[in-house]
């Protein structure tokens, strides 16, 4: 246990003073902030009856000036953004060790291999907590701002409930990701896996079978697919919590047996 908390500490150490990290919470904050552009619009009669650009996009959301559209925008943007973002995260953790070139330095600690990955995947999971949480954050205050209306407890409760299943949906369908970035030695296999994965779960989701495609899963139980959520069912979740174990057990064993050449 000593040793997995040192593992997690030093993993820790890296992410704090890397701008990677303050990057990310930046360019996943552009949901809320977007979607508030959306809600100003909505409120304004004469913005939507002009029809620009924005006030279209607005219009083709069918989105009220309320709390239920904003966070079913915020959630939405995880179901479908977060597959790319937290696949971004996953591809850095992973992946950046061989391209900075220190793999054979980490390797060289007398720390097992499998804890140093344990010690990633929670700075996986913690990380992406973290922007879920700080959207929601953002989300609050402009909607605040902006003066929507208040709900009930009971509206706004299944609401953040499933602002965070989703969430934990999502994280858990970037486990996989690192298997790639070892593979690829750097960042480049996971991001084209990611890349990959995004453009099939909206084909896929598209001919109706996305219920069954662990990538499409985050995204339909988002609302992002409007009717098709009606398709998911246990097998579902099944099939993606089996993607997650699966990703998990290849990427530890891959790390404890190949030969690390850089």
């Amino acid at each position: 246990m000593k040793q997995q908390v040192l593992a997690f500490q030093s993993e820790l150490m890296k992410v704090k003073y890397a701008n990677t990290l303050w990057w990310t919470f930046i360019a996943f904050a552009l949901a809320p902030i977007m979607g508030g552009a959306f809600i100003m619009i909505i409120q304004d009669p004469d913005a939507v009856t002009q029809g620009g650009g924005l006030a279209a996009k607005a219009k083709a959301m069918n989105m009220e000036a309320n709390w239920k559209s904003y966070l079913d925008l915020l959630k939405q943007t995880v179901g479908v953004g977060g597959v790319l973002a937290f696949g971004f995260v996953a591809s850095w953790l992973f992946g950046r060790e061989y391209s900075d070139g220190t793999v054979k330095d980490l390797l060289s600690l007398p720390t097992s291999r499998t804890r140093i990955l344990n010690a990633k995947f929670i700075i996986y999971i913690i990380w992406c907590l973290a922007l879920v949480v700080s959207n929601l954050i953002i989300g609050l205050l402009i909607g605040t701002i902006l003066q929507l209306p208040s709900t009930k407890i009971n509206v706004l409760y299944p609401l953040l409930t499933d602002y965070f299943i989703t969430t934990i949906l999502t994280i858990l369908i970037g486990v996989p990701i690192p298997f790639f970035a070892l593979l690829g030695k750097g960042y480049l296999a996971p991001l084209g896996f990611v890349a990959l994965t995004l453009v099939l779960a909206q084909v896929i989701a598209a001919i109706g079978y996305g219920s069954y495609f662990p990538w499409s899963i985050p995204g339909l139980y988002s609302g992002a697919g409007g009717a098709f959520k009606n398709l998911l069912d246990k097998y579902s979740y099944l099939i993606l919590i089996l993607t997650c174990i699966a990703g998990y057990i290849a990427t530890v064993i891959y790390w404890k047996n190949a030969d690390q050449t850089k």
